[in-house]
């Protein structure tokens, strides 16, 4: 029969269908093994594809690594991005970036292994993309800071730096710790502290 699936073979998938199947077969395995303990055997019996297959869309297992890693720092940015952009109220704004962390570190996929407990940093290619993720929050974290209050772009960098280093550093500490404080009052608790800080800061506009 024309068009009809030969008996045993898997359907072909468009290409695009078939990257993304790959991409979580091999986060899979990079979160239960790290990388260097992972196999390319390992990733394609994982998503029920032979080598070759998986070799036509990533010439190298660290080229899946890095394309995982791009993902999911481009979307941990974006959720701060996102956090700043959501709303004009300055509190609700660090409750939110503060959540982008504690949402990426709590999601079952555990992808946030990938990012901040990889057993790859001293790869070049990979370091760039971890300080990337510290990098583009800060950024827009800056900006904002910036436009409120009319602080110098450095003054307002350290301010960020401080507020991504805390959200981060309290995240994986209370995942690592068994999540002893609901995930609610822990997000609260820090940008509680954090929010203290920053709203020392004057709006443009104000007396200090």
């Amino acid at each position: 029969m024309t068009g009809a699936q030969t008996a045993g073979r898997p359907a072909r998938l468009p290409r695009s269908a078939r990257r993304k199947q790959l991409l979580a077969a091999a986060q899979d395995v990079f979160v239960a093994q790290g990388y260097h303990a992972a196999a390319m055997d390992d990733i394609a019996e994982r998503a029920g594809v032979s080598k070759p297959v998986l070799y036509q869309h990533f010439p190298g297992k660290l080229e899946l690594y890095l394309a995982l890693l791009d993902t999911h720092c481009d979307a941990i940015v974006a959720r701060v991005h996102a956090a700043m952009a959501a709303t004009n109220d300055n509190k609700e704004r660090v409750k939110g970036a503060v959540q982008a962390y504690f949402d990426f570190v709590d999601h079952k996929d555990e992808a946030f292994r990938l990012v901040f407990e990889s057993d790859l940093r001293n790869e070049p290619a990979v370091a760039e993309r971890v300080a990337r993720v510290e990098k583009g929050s800060i950024a827009a974290i800056t900006d904002t800071i910036i436009s409120d209050t009319g602080v110098s772009r450095a003054r307002a960098e350290l301010l960020a730096s401080g507020l991504v280093g805390a959200a981060e550093t309290a995240a994986q500490f209370w995942l690592a710790n068994g999540r002893q404080v609901p995930k609610g009052d822990a997000e609260a608790l820090l940008a509680a502290l954090i929010w203290r800080g920053i709203a020392s800061f004057p709006l443009q506009g104000e007396s200090a």
